[in-house]
């Protein structure tokens, strides 16, 4: 029986176990006893440990941190690189986001497609080629991540225990394969308000909104206090703008909603800043003179609705992956300071100081500071590496398409060791659904990546 053929005959264990991982909610929370990122991370390990056990895998889990199940025999390993950890689920699922739920032949659920549907895919490619009894000469392993969406604290604790897989897929980003990363920054833009809003005009109180710096906001609100009714400006607003923006009204206190749409943060233009449109709305307000009023002022010239930093001083692009990202994640601001958590995925041809210098720059005079929280260089393979050689002709085989390798402002695991790419499994033309609402992965697709990855496995490990 070739792989293919067990492939379909695993169908439905490969949307069970799809379904049952998605069902576990595992968003990075406080630690406990050994839990290092919380009980969801902690559980979401256990089964994929347990699973990988029942299909004859030999299994490890070094300190809850991470875990592997490998096969085979040999002194040089091939790897699979998967994070069970997801984002948090945000607002206004259609279905359950932790229901699992199938709808016209798609698994919905947050991680469906990040990174959880090909966990389970790379899983079953792997006991197909165990099943098969294929003779191979170097082991197959797949690690379990488990903080890949929030500070990679988990895959780095694993490398320190265990030796890296010679070489390695991720199966978390696009098909074909992704020969280059962008560099990727996550920091915050502070500043404390040293001076009260005099009380003429719009006083703004607070403004709070996001979940994480690498999603698309999809809700942020801001907290008024005016003595004239805003009803007739927004309405006004929004229908010419087309935004989505609700107002709460109790006497002098308002309340203004900003609804937008989730996305990954390295394709802000696939969603819509619920955040920046809320600002943007709010300097068109005669607001009260003062530093919030500065902020909101310099948050529209320097950022407003824009994606790639080119008003904040860091508008690169390169040829090979294209312009920078800047995504506003997350927004705190009270009438004593604000904190603004930002993603920014800038070209492989540049540097984490090209784009901090640049910012920097934009905030002479305005009392704002720069915090960095965290920092990935970009990485680049060339497109002859036997690697990506051998992916891209397991990918062209099945598909038949004949372009070439991709460079993505996504980060994976590939940037945790030598010799690894993303790989999949998301097809070309397909919509970006990673870190949105209604995340789903098509069974369709999740049996083909199954075979795919299979196929891709024996190539490597043969």
């Amino acid at each position: 029986m070739n792989l293919n053929e067990r492939i379909e005959k695993m169908k439905d264990e490969i949307i069970k176990s799809t379904q049952e991982i998605i069902r576990i909610k595992s968003v990075k929370d406080e630690p406990k006893e050994n839990m290092p990122f919380g009980e969801g991370i902690y559980k979401c390990l256990q089964y994929a440990l347990n699973l990988s056990k029942s299909f004859g895998f030999k299994t490890k889990n070094i300190d809850n941190y991470a875990g592997h199940a490998e096969f085979g025999n040999g002194d040089e390993v091939v790897g699979i690189l998967v994070h069970l950890d997801v984002v948090p689920e945000g607002d206004n699922w259609t279905y359950p986001p932790y229901g699992s739920e199938i709808h016209d032949g798609k698994i919905y659920g947050r991680g469906a497609i990040d990174d959880k549907g090909p966990a389970i895919a790379a899983l079953y490619a792997m006991k197909a080629l165990k099943d098969s009894g294929i003779k191979l000469n170097k082991k197959i392993r797949i690690i379990f991540g488990t903080d890949e969406e929030s500070g990679w604290k988990g895959i780095e604790y694993y490398l320190k225990h265990e030796k890296a897989p010679d070489l390695a897929f991720t199966p978390d980003a696009d098909f074909p394969a992704i020969n280059g990363e962008k560099g990727i920054l996550i920091f915050d833009l502070n500043k404390n308000f040293q001076k009260n809003s005099d009380n003429n005009g719009v006083k703004i109180i607070k403004i709070k909104g996001g979940n994480r710096p690498n999603m698309v906001p999809d809700y942020c609100e801001a907290h008024l206090i005016y003595n004239e009714s805003l009803k007739e400006k927004i309405d006004k607003y929004t229908k010419e703008n087309n935004v989505k923006l609700e107002l709460i009204e109790n006497n002098n206190k308002k309340i203004i909603k900003s609804f937008g749409i989730s996305a990954h943060g390295s394709l802000p233009e696939s969603g819509q800043n619920a955040i920046s449109q809320l600002i943007v709305f709010l300097g068109t307000l005669n607001l009260s003179k003062g530093e919030i009023a500065d902020f909101i002022k310099f948050y529209n010239d320097k950022i407003g609705m824009e994606y790639y930093g080119q008003s904040i001083g860091c508008g690169f692009e390169d040829e090979e992956s294209g312009k920078l990202i800047f995504n506003v994640g997350i927004i705190d601001l009270n009438e004593n300071r604000v904190k603004l958590s930002v993603n920014v995925r800038y070209p492989i041809t540049n540097t984490q100081d090209d784009v901090l210098t640049g910012i920097e720059k934009e905030l002479i005079d305005t009392g704002i500071v720069l915090n960095l929280h965290e920092h990935m260089a970009p990485i680049y393979i060339p497109k002859d590496h036997d690697l990506i050689k051998k992916l891209m002709n397991v990918y062209k085989d099945f598909t038949g398409d004949e372009r070439e390798p991709i460079t993505i402002g996504g980060g994976t695991y590939a940037r945790a060791i030598k010799n690894a790419v993303a790989f999949g499994p998301l097809f070309p033309g397909e919509p970006e659904l990673a870190h949105q609402r209604d995340e789903y992965i098509s069974i369709e697709n999740l049996i083909k990546i199954t075979k795919i990855y299979a196929h891709a496995l024996y190539e490597l490990a043969k």
